[in-house]
């Protein structure tokens, strides 16, 4: 039952993102949310409002379109008891975004092991995570590098 609550979950999400103004604005495209909220997969056309003066995808348009993922993916995949923000972020512009642009996000068991460890005593984790966002070729196009900040929430502490 919980897994199928899940999964619709996860349908809703992607569907109030797909519908979120600042990414139809930017031809920001999510195209799939794993059931488990551990994968995702997100699309950038190129368009006349997300294009650069010289005619490539637009930096701000590349950032926006991987900024909330490992928020969101953290904050459903380790429940109420915590609290997740993004704290710190940095893209490297590796080359042009001709045409579309990909970007897969994929958080795994170790990760969450980790910060369910380091967050155990009540104490703050700054996990640093990275994105890549390629074009249809497969070319790197940018390479997005987040620090997330995860705590414990006070009533979770105390319970512990």
């Amino acid at each position: 039952m919980h897994s199928r609550r899940l999964a619709r979950k996860a349908r809703l999400m992607r569907w109030a993102l797909n519908f979120y103004p600042p990414y139809l604005g930017a031809g920001v495209r999510v195209r799939r949310i794993s059931a488990d909220f551990r994968q995702i997969r997100v699309k950038m056309g190129l368009g006349w409002y997300n294009r650069n003066y010289v005619g490539t995808q637009f930096g701000g348009s590349l950032y926006s379109m991987t900024d909330p993922f490992f928020m969101l993916m953290l904050m459903e995949t380790l429940g109420r008891d915590y609290i997740v923000w993004d704290k710190a972020a940095s893209i490297d512009f590796i080359s042009p975004g001709k045409g579309p642009v990909y970007a897969d996000f994929s958080i795994g068991d170790e990760l969450l092991t980790e910060i369910r460890a380091r967050t155990a005593a009540g104490d703050k984790h700054l996990p640093e995570l990275h994105v890549e966002v390629r074009d249809g070729e497969g070319t790197l196009v940018a390479r997005v590098h987040k620090t997330l900040y995860v705590r414990l929430k006070p009533r979770a502490r105390q319970a512990a």
